[in-house]
């Protein structure tokens, strides 16, 4: 316990000081290093820690304190009624604590005035707006002035540049005095518009939305910021010269009826588990708002249950803000290990202390290669920003150096790997490591998984653990084997009964016939993927036309290099390679191919980049449609692609689309050229 205890002790300095540093850089020097969920998974981490080891909270923690110091440029302005920050939850456990806290706290609080049975708090759901928050005091409803949270006390005065927003009332329906607090947000279009602008004056793009907003209001000629076209929501009546209504929700339809612009997008819930359906529900359809959305926040509904439950020294205890899972989010490097391809490549993973990122929980993630590591200098023990976009595979994005203890180790690449049972060497002109040994059992089985998944003979009901099964008892050897195995064989086998063997040798049958450029995705050729496969089946439409082809007529194949063509040339004058060829004929038929052809323009011919989650359709069914119309799939964005399809959650291929000026397509407009 003393051992855990400082390990805690050693892990909540280095948080402290990581944290007050980036909060510095962002809410007084307006300079943003690290993303906002980066960030938001440090000050969790530190909260999590504080709250199991409550001995560990000193008084200046960043869990106890509210944004920042106010700039030196504007007037102070000392807020009549203090202002507040959420604390954040990022799961549906923390939710359902947070609603058993509420009703522990409830019971004690109200004690014997109130029956247990008799305490059943509701609860509003307003959805959380990526913004800035601005607290609006408004005399004989006229606005008078318009601040900044600042440190919670003291705010900026930003009335000038507030008054260009074109949904900020100057003057209420009705003459009262009135605090409200809201939220200043810049709309998906006009930050799109802004970096369009700035990308033709040449001038370095705004990161996110959320920058622009508070970098416009605290612009010192209003006149720039009526040119960002702002908006706002209100979310609160802190205060009024006018009986404030009971609850949470007619509080928002009294803010509506003074003339304040409201989300509508709110709901009064009776259970938890309805905020948690809500919650779900937006995370889906958050992305179709024209502001981003990065939550919800969940309020206890009775005014009366919020003023016995107070506040903590940094948050209101009624409240939370539910996160939606983030893309970006910190984590630790507990070892890296080596693992072994079908092509005999060795690639470094990182092992993880388990998080969750962009809705999964993930304990892996690649780094590529030696390079990698070295540009990353990543080290075990170090923490790191784990990075996942959509449904793109978990990435290191960065490593807080400001964490490091001096316990991190180097790591190094070694000589001898077990899975390549031997050495391992750098292929020459690459940044990657292989096994030297070509045929070590962990790369066959590799190769086996790959030859019957989908992308290649598709046969379904063979995954991994089948495949393993028929490797470890001799069943098979050779690709070609798979296609003479017997009932019997496979009957003899653990746990499988008579219904699913037939299932599998009927899936076998009908892989029989395969297309040209699948068959030779299955063969696993160095350097020679799914797009590569189509593009000599276009020239060449034959496989015998492949293989009798010279080295020079696969190079000038058009998207083909020097170094795809040698590795697919060599490959088929190996002997083993040209007698497994062979043996598989006598199993398996090529169909005829033909070049996809298509007379519509908006597609053929042209590249395209798919990024994101697309709802409608996954991606290797989009990668099909364009491939039948005669488009070309590309993996990375340059000057030659023609567009980007953007799905939800789009990554850094999007902002490169931006910045490069390349058409981009959102879900539905791309469904309508491939009808």
């Amino acid at each position: 316990m003393q051992k855990d205890l400082k390990v805690a002790t050693e892990r909540v300095k280095k948080l402290r000081a990581t944290i007050n540093h980036h909060r510095y850089l962002y809410h007084v020097l307006d300079r943003q290093e690290i993303s906002d969920e980066a960030l938001d998974s440090l000050k969790h981490e530190l909260f999590l820690i504080e709250e199991r080891y409550p001995e560990l909270v000193t008084p200046d923690s960043p869990t106890q304190r509210v944004a920042g110091n106010p700039l030196p440029e504007f007037k102070k302005i000392a807020h009549e009624i203090r202002q507040w920050s959420f604390n954040d939850a990022f799961s549906e456990d923390e939710i359902r604590e947070f609603d058993a806290r509420i009703k522990r706290m409830l019971g004690k609080v109200l004690g014997s005035s109130v029956p247990k049975l008799n305490i059943k708090p509701t609860y509003t759901c307003e959805l959380k707006i990526d913004g800035l928050k601005i607290v609006f005091t408004y005399e004989k409803g006229f606005l008078k002035t318009a601040a900044t949270r600042g440190n919670g006390k003291v705010g900026e005065d930003v009335t000038m540049n507030i008054r260009t927003i074109e949904s900020v009332p100057l003057r209420l329906k009705k003459d009262i005095d009135v605090i409200v607090e809201g939220e200043v947000w810049l709309s998906k279009s006009e930050f799109e518009r802004i970096n369009k602008e700035r990308t033709r004056k040449g001038e370095p793009l705004f990161a996110n939305p959320r920058n622009v907003a508070a970098g416009s209001i605290r612009q010192l000629d209003p006149k720039v910021v009526a040119e960002r076209n702002l908006d706002n929501f209100i979310y609160d009546i802190a205060k009024a010269d006018v009986v404030i209504p009971d609850t949470q929700f007619e509080e928002l339809e009294m803010a509506q009826e003074l003339g304040f612009k409201v989300n509508r997008h709110v709901a009064l819930c009776n259970t938890i588990e309805d905020v948690i359906l809500f919650w779900k529900k937006w995370r889906k359809k958050a992305e179709k708002e024209d502001y981003w959305v990065d939550g919800v926040v969940i309020k206890v509904n009775e005014k009366e249950y919020q003023d016995a439950l107070g506040f903590t020294g940094k948050a209101p205890r009624f409240a939370i803000a539910f996160k939606f899972p983030a893309e970006q989010v910190t984590t630790v490097v507990e070892d890296i290990v080596l693992q072994v391809g079908r092509t005999g490549v060795v690639t470094p993973v990182a092992h993880l202390t388990p998080v969750s990122v962009a809705g999964s929980t993930v304990s892996r993630a690649t780094l590529h290669n030696e390079d990698e590591i070295e540009r990353l200098d990543v080290r075990i023990g170090d923490t790191v920003i784990l990075q996942k976009a959509g449904d793109v595979i978990p990435d290191i994005v960065s490593v807080l150096k400001d964490m490091r203890t001096g316990k991190e180790k180097k790591f190094h690449f070694p000589k001898y790997v077990e899975d390549c049972e031997g050495a391992i060497e750098r292929i020459p002109g690459e940044v990657a490591y292989r096994c030297v040994n070509r045929n070590s059992f962990v790369q066959k089985r590799r190769k086996f998984h790959h030859f019957v998944s989908k992308h290649a003979f598709d046969i379904d009901g063979m995954g991994p653990k089948v495949v393993d099964a028929l490797l470890e008892n001799q069943l098979i050897a050779g690709f070609d084997d798979i296609f003479t195995l017997e009932k019997g064989d496979i009957m003899a086998l653990p746990r499988f009964a008579e219904k699913s063997v037939d299932n599998l040798l009927e899936a076998v049958n009908k892989s029989r016939k395969i297309t040209l450029p699948r068959f030779l995705v299955a063969l696993s050729v160095d350097h020679v993927g799914e797009e590569t496969t189509i593009l000599f089946a276009n020239k060449f439409k034959s496989l015998d036309a492949i293989t009798n082809a010279t080295q020079k007529e696969l190079e000038a194949v058009y998207g083909v290099g020097e170094v795809v063509a040698q590795s697919l040339y060599l490959w088929f004058r190996v002997k083993q390679h040209a007698d497994l060829v062979k043996r598989l004929l006598e199993h398996v038929e090529i169909l005829p191919y033909h070049k996809p052809t298509s007379q519509n323009t908006a597609v053929l011919g042209k590249v395209f980049v798919l990024t994101g989650i697309m709802k409608t359709l996954g991606r290797d069914e989009a990668k099909k449609k364009l491939q039948v119309l005669g488009g070309k799939v590309s993996n990375s964005v340059s000057a030659k692609t023609d567009f980007v399809v953007a799905g939800e959650n789009p990554g850094s291929k999007y902002d490169k689309a931006v910045k490069l000026g390349i058409n981009i397509l959102d879900e539905k407009a791309f469904l309508q050229i491939v009808k």
